[in-house]
């Protein structure tokens, strides 16, 4: 990362992907966000494979969880994924965007602890705690995380054990 006078801060970023090579996507994803201006990757969790939510005829989903650091203020660095997921290819359909299939998701799980509510990110996440796909690749990178208002991760885990999940292989 360039030297920068800026205050670093932590995210984490959840990765998705089930149509066109999803281990691809999360591969090179990875890249692209190591590539951002004044953004450093610090951490990639394995790959996971999940069965899709609510909308259940599409393939399964490849799943990771990178923890990163940046001077990116969050909305910022909202805009720097839209812009990585429209690369990859990423339709977003306002009448099936929640659940639809897709190229590439990118989205801001926490960062550092800053809890935000705005008509484009909502931090934490507020889905994040119902899904496995989510509370274990974070659980791998960080074991000792704690959610804004909510607290330590290991507590939701128990809560997910109905989903299917597999772990993969290391995201290399």
């Amino acid at each position: 990362m360039p030297h920068s006078t800026k205050p670093l801060s932590h995210a984490y970023i959840a990765l998705g992907s089930n149509l066109d090579d999803p281990i691809a996507h999360i591969r090179q994803a990875c890249l692209d966000l190591n590539a951002l201006p004044d953004t450093t990757l610090l951490k990639r969790s394995s790959l996971y494979k999940s069965a899709p939510v609510g909308q259940l005829d599409q393939p399964d989903f490849i799943n990771a969880v990178v923890e990163i650091v940046t001077t990116l203020q969050p909305l910022r660095l909202l805009d720097e994924l839209l812009g990585i997921e429209q690369r990859h290819g990423r339709i977003r359909d306002p009448q099936t965007a929640l659940n639809a299939p897709r190229t590439l998701d990118l989205d801001i799980l926490l960062y550092d602890n800053l809890q935000l509510k705005t008509i484009n990110l909502v931090l934490p996440h507020p889905r994040m705690l119902q899904r496995a796909f989510v509370l274990l690749p974070l659980m791998e990178i960080a074991p000792d995380c704690e959610i804004p208002e909510h607290g330590e991760i290991s507590q939701f885990i128990a809560s997910c054990r109905d989903q299917i999940i597999e772990q993969l292989d290391i995201l290399e």
